[in-house]
């Protein structure tokens, strides 16, 4: 989705443990000694913790939570001490970017996880950038933070090197739907909406040049105000349209009421979306209208993988009051393949962490180069910064939960 998280590191010089020199003193509002010898990393998050998409948010801290006390328990990082800190973005460009601001200010962060929303993402980078802050995302989808303005036409461009992500993109995602809705569902009219913002937009677009690739046929386009909570009118034109199902490219507060509206409309079709409809509050909001509506999400079912059992039950253990949602498996990881640059950079420099800036530098070069099993599966990235991992999954609600219908890789 286009969604996503954020990191704060903060260090200290510490005897006998890993230390940061130069700009790297005793800060006691916000890190220094843990008060076991140990030098305090904090690893800030940035997501919408509040708001409608807040579940999502959740989600993600806590499984990023749910890392660095992996990584403190097991020692992961000898000498060091990860601690969380989280800001709330309300999925807001401008906020996000205040977040951004705030955390490259402090020259004691060294990483960033996040954000959620891709349009989020895009207000974050340039600010990161600037700073040589490594960041990396569990859920920003849209092909042009990573590839450029000109991906789809085969022009990829690298526009800002530390940007990472561990969810794959809407270049795959979009038309992993359209093939299966064309071929598998033999539906070959649909509807196409989208809520008009960098995520939506994109994915809709996607989905769209596929789906005619392949002889289907768009009966019908509209945009809507996600903001809007009538949609009557737009629902008016779909039953009209007589189309065979509805693409909507938006997130779930908007999706859930108008996919049920669609169908109080007379159009007894399915609505299908990207990964921010993936979620049980899509469900909750469209209640009994959401049966038969698929949703496309990164990565295969977590349920499904065996690298992904351990981190099941042990957020169930935390006790962690939301569920993890779409994104936790890969807000972990996300978490983890920032842990672990920074255990690169510890071990290349003997136990010891470079003056912040030169860190930074190092850790975004280390992070290119970082691999290992996560929850999601293999983690690592490639030349743009994006996941090598291009598993998709499709979920189809039944009964009021979502059902996985489809797992593997978009055959472009």
């Amino acid at each position: 989705m286009r969604h996503r998280s954020l990191f704060i590191i903060t260090t200290a010089v510490t005897a006998g443990a890993l230390t940061l020199s130069a700009c790297g003193s005793r800060d006691d509002s916000d890190g220094g000694s843990s008060g076991d010898g140990d030098t305090t990393v904090v690893i800030g998050l940035d997501a919408p913790l509040s708001g409608d998409l807040s579940a999502l948010g959740q989600g993600i801290k806590n499984s990023a939570d749910l890392a660095i006390k992996t990584a403190n328990k097991n020692k992961e990082v000898p000498g060091v001490t990860f601690k969380l800190e989280a800001l709330d973005d309300v999925a807001q460009a401008a906020t996000g970017q205040q977040n951004a601001t705030k955390f490259v200010g402090n020259d004691k962060v060294l990483g960033v996880v996040g954000p959620l929303n891709s349009s989020v993402g895009q207000s974050m980078q340039a600010v990161f950038e600037s700073a040589g802050l490594v960041v990396v995302s569990p859920a920003t989808t849209n092909p042009s933070l990573t590839q450029g303005q000109a991906w789809e036409s085969g022009t990829k461009k690298r526009d800002f090197k530390t940007y990472f992500r561990t969810a794959t993109t809407d270049a795959v995602q979009g038309p992993f739907a359209a093939q299966y809705m064309y071929e598998k569902k033999k539906l070959k009219k649909v509807y196409v909406i989208d809520d008009k913002k960098t995520y939506g937009a994109g994915l809709a677009a996607t989905f769209t040049k596929e789906f005619k690739k392949l002889g289907g046929t768009v009966v019908g386009t509209d945009h809507i105000n996600p903001e809007d909570k009538d949609f009557s009118a737009v629902a008016s034109k779909v039953a009209n349209a007589k189309a065979d199902f509805v693409y909507y490219g938006g997130e779930y507060p908007a999706g859930g009421p108008l996919a049920s509206q669609i169908k109080n409309a007379g159009a007894k079709i399915p609505t299908v979306g990207g990964d921010a409809l993936f979620s049980a509050e899509y469900i909750n909001l469209a209640k009994k209208n959401a049966e038969g509506d698929l949703a496309s999400s990164v990565g295969a079912p977590l349920e499904t993988l065996d690298t992904a059992k351990k981190f099941i039950a042990d957020y169930e253990a935390a006790g962690y009051k939301d569920a993890y949602e779409a994104y936790g498996g890969y807000a972990y990881d996300s978490t983890w393949a920032v842990i672990q640059a920074i255990k690169a950079v510890a071990e290349k420099n003997d136990g010891k962490l470079p003056a912040s800036k030169e860190a930074r530098g190092q850790i975004v070069e280390a992070m290119q180069n970082v691999s290992f099993d996560g929850v999601s599966g293999k983690v690592g990235f490639d030349e743009f910064g994006d996941t090598t991992n291009k598993q998709l999954s499709l979920y189809e609600v039944k009964n009021g939960k979502h059902v996985a219908v489809e797992v593997g890789e978009f055959k472009g």
